[in-house]
């Protein structure tokens, strides 16, 4: 394994690094203008590789924050006016861009997150779906008409947009996290307040930069990054003028928002925390399921609410799996993501390694046997090394908490219902991951399982074209598919009488 210490041959040079990163506009974005806080104050963006600072943005006040709002309550008349032909084509465009651009994206993406070339490359194309996805969508948004049971009247219904609508992002798919929520909210004719994570604000503050050029009308789309999220987002909430919220992050965030929506009665989406359980049973393919595992597992370094973050393993096969596994993992490239071959880049900051420390000494102090990695990389930036753990306890620490990481933790069962309660025995209900050949288990399981989504034979759950969502304290609602735009769309009815 390479470690964090080790040089490889670049894929970008530092011309290129500072290329990408001085193009990108630093300040906020409020009315179709880039401007400083009105405070001055900014905020530095760091490399987690390096924990070196790449540049330095806007870091917004609550006076930035509602100065943002009043924009985007400015511009909300006349852009759920506009048709949604017109809406449609401004996401196409943007779609087109990001894809002529996905080099310097990507790039732009490694250096502020983390992860190596190749997936900054695969969110990028990720992120620019959902805008092709909800261009169509725009032009599909529907109503009904229909006759009274008693033939006296007639209802009509239509949809209409929500109104203006704030957005808050996480850090570990920064693009990706923004478009899909731009997307529908666009397609819908909703105007907006975007709130990028602090730790990642390039990407989204290089995708408002693109919005603008292919004429998405001023003040539709604000963006305002800071260092006092709750100091700036808590006011426009409470404010009354926004009329939906649409967050990505932790349960504990999302349960404080939920509070603050309720003042105001604020139509919520809410996709919040994960803790997904990976289950192999005796009769899967083991190929696939050990492919499965390393996409379920690794993306993003692990830094994913899909992550698989539990192995409940057949005992017929837990060894043979725990082995293969073992071997993938200790085979990966760690390094610097914009470095030739590297697979598994830094975690987003000290804070995240840190945690993924904690829970990995929890679990070794409880029984859990290493079969590699379990330690920090070498080097300066935030690397940990891929760690495979076998006979984990259930009461580990990792079994309840995210994980968050690039650690594999493996445990074993006897029977389907045993597989099936360790499953569920969680707060969370995003994903679900299921190996078996056996179709009547595969069914039977999957119906059993307290999840939004059921990865069946597939590490990959995540489609532009699929309602992306969970139950329980995993979110509220869906992002993505024909159901996502209805997330920014009120009902309205309309009776109409009929009599003579």
């Amino acid at each position: 394994m390479t470690n964090a210490g080790t040089n490889s041959a670049a894929t970008s040079s530092s011309s290129d690094e500072a290329r990408v990163v001085d193009a990108v506009p630093t300040g906020l974005f409020i009315g179709g203008q880039w401007r400083p806080a009105a405070s001055g104050r900014t905020l530095a963006v760091d490399d987690p590789a390096t924990g070196k600072t790449l540049c330095e943005v806007a870091d917004a006040g609550p006076e930035d924050g509602m100065e943002a709002l009043a924009a985007a309550t400015a511009a909300q008349q006349s852009f759920a006016a506009m048709p949604p032909r017109d809406r449609g084509e401004i996401l196409r465009r943007a779609y087109e861009v990001i894809m002529e651009r996905i080099d310097d994206l990507a790039l732009l993406m490694t250096l502020e997150m983390g992860k190596p070339l190749a997936e900054s490359r695969g969110e990028v194309t990720y992120a620019a779906e959902f805008f092709r996805w909800f261009a169509e969508e725009a032009v599909r948004i529907d109503g009904g008409y229909a006759v009274a049971p008693n033939g006296a009247s007639r209802f009509l219904v239509q949809k209409q947009p929500v109104g203006v609508s704030l957005l808050i992002t996480p850090w570990n798919f920064p693009m990706a996290m923004g478009t899909r929520k731009i997307g529908p909210a666009v397609a819908a004719g909703c105007a907006m307040v975007m709130k990028p994570a602090q730790q990642t604000p390039l990407s989204m503050h290089a995708l408002a930069a693109i919005l603008a050029e292919v004429g998405l009308p001023d003040g539709v789309l604000n963006l305002v990054t800071t260092s006092d999220a709750g100091g700036v987002m808590e006011p426009l909430i409470r404010d009354g003028r926004a009329r939906k919220l649409s967050f990505t992050g932790s349960t504990a965030v999302g349960k404080k928002l939920l509070e603050q929506c309720s003042e105001k009665v604020l139509r919520t989406s809410m996709e919040l925390g994960g803790n997904a359980p990976f289950l192999v049973f005796d009769d899967a393919d083991l190929d696939k399921a050990v492919e499965g595992a390393m996409l379920a597992k690794m993306r993003n370094m692990g830094e994913a609410c899909t992550a698989a973050n539990r192995f409940l393993v057949q005992r017929g096969v837990a060894e043979e799996f725990a082995q293969r596994v073992t071997e993938r993992m200790g085979g990966l490239v760690v390094g610097r993501g914009t470095d030739d071959g590297v697979q598994v880049g830094p975690l987003v900051d000290a804070k995240g390694r840190d945690k993924v420390v904690e829970l990995v000494r929890d679990a070794v102090d409880r029984g859990a046997r290493v079969h590699v990695g379990g330690e920090p990389g070498d080097g300066p930036g935030f690397f940990y090394r891929p760690t495979v753990l076998s006979d984990v306890p259930l009461e580990a620490r990792l079994t309840s908490e995210e994980i968050f990481g690039p650690v594999a933790a493996i445990s074993v069962f006897d029977e389907e219902d045993e597989a099936v309660a360790a499953a569920n025995d969680t707060e969370f209900g995003l994903v679900s991951y299921l190996y078996t050949e056996n179709v009547t288990r595969a069914l039977r399981v999957s119906e059993r399982l307290e999840a939004g989504m059921i990865g069946l034979n597939t590490g990959l759950v995540s489609n532009p074209a699929a309602p992306f969502g969970g139950i329980k304290e995993s979110g509220l609602g869906r992002e993505g598919g024909s159901v996502g735009i209805e997330e920014f769309l009120e009902t309205k009815y309309v009776a109409i009488g009929f009599g003579g």
